[in-house]
């Protein structure tokens, strides 16, 4: 008995692709606008509901093409009313995708591979190390797959994954997600973290008006090359220095992701360097409370020590948040996704 032929899957697809794809099959130019309507204003879960299409252009269309949506396979739901999603992504492996509402503002933190190569001391994902990365049609599923997409004002990209170490399919899935075709967001209301990859982040940079955030967790190179290990080669400097000659204007925010651990990276020598390193670039530092990992020497601060850093840092004229803590009862809070279990057992 023989398989069935793959269809190619259509989301992910721009309109300059879906153009393309038209043009080969012989069908009226337009239609590749019609498919793109379909796939991102109404989100159409098959071929059958593209009712502008011909009839002939869609039986042929039902012949070697599906949508390419996929539903969850699983959510787990925090006290705090966070989400937390499992998506399939290839033979036997699994990403996870995190919904995060408070208030009028609801976000989704996507991810963008399947576990991560980066190796991170303080993260449950990298210690899966990289198993695949993800196509814009499957970081777009992220968003578009959930009971709460026509809700969301905000996306990040801070999920499993660093996104500029698949940079090619996060710049498509961006394309889409802010074009008038597509989903039509403001790149205003989009973030990219990353720890910094040169020279793909000055590539992001020149590209895509999203904001960008990045990993910092310490001011000293040698002290961030053991918590950051794939830094090792890329000094601090020249990351920071892509951002200083970098032409970004007053709507495009540069953030800081700064994990704070307990006795570590918050004294009065973190503060003045920061300050010094800081200098001549506009943005501001997120801190982020440490959540502990099995296994780890790492631990977390507590409230006085989180707070006495903030202050310290604000009276250098650094602009300081603290960032709450979401779905830590459901492993889904920073540095916590991790799909290893279900990836074993697949």
């Amino acid at each position: 008995m023989t398989n069935p032929p793959v269809k190619e899957r259509l989301l992910g697809k721009s309109l300059d692709q879906l153009n393309d794809f038209v043009k080969k099959r012989g069908w009226p130019l337009f239609t590749a606008r019609q498919i793109a309507n379909w796939l991102y204003k109404h989100r159409v879960q098959t071929i059958d509901e593209m009712t502008n299409l011909s009839k002939a252009v869609r039986a042929e269309l039902m012949q070697i093409a599906e949508p390419g949506f996929t539903l969850p396979s699983e959510v787990k739901e925090s006290v705090d009313g966070t989400k937390k999603y499992l998506f399939r992504a290839g033979e036997g492996q699994f990403i996870e995708t995190v919904y995060i509402p408070e208030g009028d503002r609801h976000t989704l933190c996507v991810s963008t591979q399947i576990g991560c190569r980066m190796g991170c001391r303080f993260c449950m994902t990298a210690r899966q190390g990289l198993k695949g990365q993800l196509t814009a049609g499957e970081i777009l599923n992220q968003i578009s797959s959930i009971p709460e997409h026509h809700l969301l004002t905000n996306i990040v990209y801070m999920g499993m994954g660093e996104p500029l170490d698949n940079l090619q399919e996060v710049l498509d899935s961006l394309d889409i997600i802010t074009a008038d075709y597509g989903f039509a967001m403001s790149p205003r209301r989009i973030t990219i973290s990353t720890i910094g990859i040169l020279p793909a982040m000055e590539t992001f940079l020149e590209k895509s008006n999203c904001h960008l955030a990045l990993s910092l967790h310490s001011p000293f190179d040698e002290e961030r090359k053991r918590l950051v290990p794939a830094q090792h080669n890329t000094p601090l400097e020249s990351i920071l220095e892509v951002l200083r000659r970098s032409p970004l204007d007053k709507q495009r925010r540069v953030s800081f992701e700064y994990i704070v651990f307990k006795d570590l990276n918050h004294s009065m020598q973190h503060v003045k360097a920061l300050a010094r390193r800081l200098q001549g670039i506009r943005c501001r530092i997120n801190l982020i409370r440490f959540h502990p990992i099995p296994g780890s020497h790492l631990e977390a601060p507590d409230d006085q020590q989180l707070t006495a850093f903030k202050e310290a840092l604000e009276s250098k004229g650094l602009t300081t948040t603290i960032r709450r803590s979401r779905g830590q009862d459901i492993d889904a809070a920073c540095g916590l996704l991790s799909t290893s279990k279900q990836n074993r057992k697949a």
